[in-house]
């Protein structure tokens, strides 16, 4: 009997694809091995072995796979299973899960190579030019790469060409598959068994006499090897002895000293680990206590620890715990940003136990993070990472912690899955039978209503760190400072003097401004005229360090205009602030001070975000500016004072979480002020210092915050009091989208009832050229989830069949923030 494999294509199918299996194939191939498949035309794929059975598919005839290419599963059951469950709430395909879930490094691709067809009967005047330059390429070479035949005729595209020549049967085309990831060999040296012993040791060093640079070499191992009791690299070994390779060279030729490679981790933990004792005070024990309680309970738990509470040492403990029953454990934090200052204190703490994972890594360097926790290495025993680290490998999962949950980080845009990676790690917890823990000065709405209604276990830290009093939060009216002529640039005076009183006291500054670049708007003041993005609608943004106007949704960008596009005169004007504006700023009213940029342009690279938070912390630079990064769980002990430049851009936002984003925002930024004995002090700039959320900000009110916003959802009905599921429509036509968007809205009502808003234009209306439209639909709780979104996936099969919407694009965004 025939059998046959179930795989998981890293594509958008609605549906698993099924191949046929040779007798030798189906006893070697497990669920969870990578195997090439061939799919569509030509093209080889990476798919995942999902199921192996007897039912031979009915639409079409089973093709053979490519090749296995594990001797072992590389993805676990549990992790399948945690994607199917990623792919059915997020209504997305389990290919875009495993798409995004697994490196890039293991899904080979497939690379065409051009061959000469040796039996061709050919007459070469038939061929046109470029055919006869690739034909006399291949009489001397074997086979060609499509890059290479680019460059042999000099044309970006020749897959024409290449038909062509397929066609005449002048080629063959064969797919070549290729692995991207290269594992990392060091060469090694050691002293060969001729000379272990003393008396021949002594005599060769008598014999180099003439070589003192070859002895030197010698004594460098010698010592290296006494202080490290380690593997001496060459690389090692030249640096100490500071003598050139060549030297090592020589004696390895001698046969003095012996080469052997080893295969290492690109990422290695250098250092010692200084464990300090972690010393809870009675706060922290009573929180501990509540948690383990719940935990017993098998309850999913919320710690809510005011700034500077110490929440990360009663996540040490745990850590601690779980390490002890030999489980591993899963810390997620929302920002990269937040990691490096994280990593030092957690390896600090557990040494080389602790893994990293997160997009700022190469492919390489994923491939060993996962590959460590597939094989439950020591080195992978606490894995920290951004959301993306919930879809390692685990095994053995004893702890998820998911720090600061309230961050919208934790929710992927763009592309499929949209998920949310804290409640992923609620599910992928549940799947371990593992604990989950949520840390937060500020809660999310929806974690804070769970534990209120005893759904979440819940323990609260109430008291900083060493009794360390909460920051002084005073708001600064900017309407009246700019009437009184009290302003200096974008500071008001009173932000100004105390700028000035925290720097002659040698203290640290946070300035928290939610924009980058150096003005969101240019203007013409001749004919009003603003540059817009050809792309998308909205106008664009000037970077004064590049001299350019960047689009921060697609990338376009020109160079920074000297008169107007429109009318010709050179009357432009800047119109709002960025980061960039207020570093300038910075620098004209305070020269001596030193001042670091936190921001999307100055973290681009590898490294960024700790050679700045390294600058930081060791007092190099006396002010901070930043966007919504410095908000996030640093942890700086010289910061005296914050400043929030502009708190109601944060307020004025067409969003039903806009209140409660400013004030888990505003107290975040605050929080990074005064944590050590000296009171720090936050001063928020507003023109509207009267908002009820301002106020609650400052009085730390956070129960009055939540009472509200509850209040107001329960009216409106939003979530957590009802779920939603935003449905985006995509078109570059204008017209078809208003019809295609009416239509399916229009649909959704006849099922779902009144509970559909929309179709509505988002502010931002055509982004990348398409044009957006938004649908909304509110699910309420007692409405069974499951039966909804098949009603919508339905309506979707309607609307694919009519053909001359087969343009537009669907996106679902389910609890969509």
């Amino acid at each position: 009997m025939d059998t046959f494999l179930d795989v998981v294509l890293p594509i958008p199918l609605e549906r698993l694809f099924t191949y046929r299996l040779s007798p030798d194939e189906a006893s070697c191939v497990e669920k969870g091995m990578r195997v090439a498949v061939p799919f569509g035309k030509s093209k080889i794929y990476t798919a995942i072995a999902f199921e192996v059975h007897q039912r031979a598919p009915a639409a079409y005839e089973a093709k053979p796979i490519y090749q296995i290419l594990d001797d072992s599963p590389l993805v676990t059951s549990h992790q399948l299973q945690h994607w199917q469950w990623i792919a059915q709430y997020y209504m997305c395909t389990l290919g875009e899960v495993v798409r995004a879930a697994l490196p890039g490094a293991f899904m080979l691709e497939s690379e065409t190579l051009v061959l000469p067809n040796k039996e061709a009967q050919l007459d070469e005047s038939e061929l046109s030019d470029d055919e006869f330059l690739v034909y006399e390429a291949l009489q001397h070479q074997s086979s060609l790469k499509i890059h290479e035949i680019s460059s042999i005729v000099d044309k970006k595209r020749v897959i024409r060409l290449v038909n062509r020549l397929v066609q005449k049967g002048v080629v063959r085309q064969k797919e070549e598959l290729y692995e991207q990831y290269k594992p990392k060999w060091v060469t090694f040296v050691q002293l060969s068994e001729a000379y272990k012993e003393e008396s021949q040791l002594e005599e060769l060093i008598q014999n180099l006499t003439r070589a003192p640079q070859q002895v030197k070499v010698l004594l460098a191992l010698f010592q290296i090897q006494v202080e490290t009791k380690k593997p001496v690299s060459v690389k090692e070994l030249a640096e100490k002895s500071g003598a050139s390779r060549s030297i090592i060279k020589a004696l390895v030729k001698k046969s003095i000293l012996e080469e052997y490679q080893l295969r290492i981790d690109r990422v290695q933990f250098e250092g010692e680990v200084v464990k300090p004792e972690v010393i809870l005070n009675n706060y922290q024990q009573e929180a501990l206590r509540r948690i383990q309680e719940s935990f017993g309970q098998e309850k999913v738990t919320l710690l809510h620890g005011v700034t500077s509470s110490g929440k990360t040492e009663v996540y040490f403990k745990l850590i601690e715990e779980k390490l002890s029953e030999r489980k591993t454990c899963l810390y997620l934090v929302p920002e990269i940003a937040l990691t490096s200052q994280l990593i030092g204190r957690l390896r600090d703490h557990f040494g080389e136990k602790v893994a990293v994972y997160h997009s700022k890594y190469s492919i390489h360097e994923r491939v060993e993070v996962w590959n460590n926790v597939l094989a439950t290495s020591e080195k992978a025993q606490i894995v920290i990472g951004a959301r993306s680290a919930l879809f390692l490998p685990f095994s053995n999962l004893g702890l998820v912690i998911v720090d600061e949950e309230h961050e919208n980080s934790y929710k992927q845009f763009d592309p499929a899955p949209r998920y949310h990676a804290r409640d992923a790690g609620i599910v992928l917890s549940s799947l371990h039978k593992a604990d989950c823990l949520l840390g937060s000065a500020t809660p999310s709405i929806e974690s804070m209503e769970n534990a209120k209604k005893g759904k979440y276990g819940y323990a609260l830290i109430n008291h900083r760190f060493g009794d360390v009093m909460m920051p002084d939060i005073n708001l600064v009216d900017l309407k009246e400072a700019t009437r009184k002529k009290r302003m200096k640039g974008h500071f008001s005076e009173t932000l100004h003097d105390a700028i000035v009183e925290v720097l002659s006291e040698g203290q640290q500054i946070i300035l928290f401004q939610n924009r980058r670049g150096f003005a969101p708007i240019v203007e013409c003041t001749t004919c009003g005229h603003v540059p817009q993005c050809p792309n998308c609608d909205v106008s664009l943004t000037y970077h004064q360090f590049r001299n350019q106007l960047r689009c921060h949704y697609c990338g376009y960008h020109m160079a920074m205009q000297l008169s107007c596009l429109a009318c010709g005169n050179s009357t432009l004007d800047t119109k709002g602030f960025g980061t960039e504006q207020i570093e300038k700023e910075l620098l004209q009213l305070f020269p001596e001070a030193k001042v670091g940029r936190m921001d999307l342009d100055t973290t681009r690279g590898k490294y960024a975000y700790e050679k700045l938070i390294t600058a930081f912390e060791q007092q190099e630079l006396d002010i901070l500016v930043g966007t919504q990064m410095v908000a996030k769980g640093l942890d700086f002990r010289n910061v005296s004072l914050v400043g929030i430049m502009n708190a109601d851009t944060l307020l004025n936002f067409p969003d039903y979480r806009a209140n409660e984003r400013t004030f888990q925002m505003l107290t975040q930024v605050a929080g990074r002020a005064g944590r050590t004995k000296k009171r720090g002090k936050v001063l928020i700039q507003s023109y509207n210092p009267y908002h009820q959320i301002l106020q609650q900000v400052t009085t730390y009110d956070f129960e009055k915050m939540f009472e509200q916003q509850y209040y107001e959802r329960e009216q409106f009905k939003y979530p957590p009091v009802v779920r939603i599921v935003k449905i985006t429509l995509k078109d570059k036509d204008f017209n078809k989208l208003n019809e295609a968007a009416q239509w399916f809205a229009q649909s959704l009502r006849n099922v779902l009832g009144q509970t559909v808003l929309g179709p509505e234009y988002p502010p931002v209306s055509r982004i990348r050229r398409d044009y957006l439209k938004n649908i909304l639909v509110k699910i309420s709780k007692d409405q069974p989830l499951i039966q909804t979104k098949n009603s919508i996936k339905r309506i979707e099969k309607s609307f694919n069949a009519i053909s001359k919407y087969k343009s537009v694009r669907l996106v679902y965004n389910v609890d969509h923030i």
